[in-house]
């Protein structure tokens, strides 16, 4: 009995010996899966501040100044322009934008660009087209001879 006794007491003190020495090894083991974890978060959080996408910008005073000065041809406008983008504006837009059938939001797009004279021909028409010979990507195969 008392032979056993010593016997578990050994094996305890063994096991209690092989936990210890697996303890650090683990705690170190989630310390550096936390600090990577830790390192890549920031990684992320860097590059995506650096991704960041600028939108569309705003017209430059110059520009500003073409519009008032083409919603006055039209009527729309009565002030003298000030290369602002003032309540002025905004209304002669939507005024504007509704004589000429566009949603009148009073905001720029190519569509009211197009019909000031101010931008392209093409605004708002049709999808861009591809160029001659191109692959799809959605499809793999040639564009042109679809087309025939």
């Amino acid at each position: 009995m008392q032979f056993m006794r010593r016997v578990s007491i050994v094996l305890l003190g063994l096991g209690v010996a092989v936990c210890a020495n697996t303890l650090p090894a683990q705690a170190q083991t989630s310390k550096t899966k936390t600090s990577a974890t830790s390192k890549a978060h920031s990684t992320t959080k860097k590059t995506s501040r650096r991704k960041k996408d600028k939108g569309q910008m705003a017209p430059t005073s110059e520009r500003i100044t073409e519009i008032q000065q083409a919603l006055a041809k039209d009527g729309s406008y009565s002030a003298a322009p000030t290369g602002k983008w003032d309540n002025n504006t905004i209304d002669a837009m939507k005024k504007f934008q509704t004589t000429h059938a566009l949603n009148p939001s009073g905001k720029l797009d190519a569509l009211t660009l197009e019909k000031l004279g101010l931008g392209s021909t093409t605004a708002g028409v049709a999808e861009p087209v591809a160029p001659p010979n191109s692959t799809s990507r959605l499809t793999g195969s040639s564009l042109q001879s679809s087309r025939q």
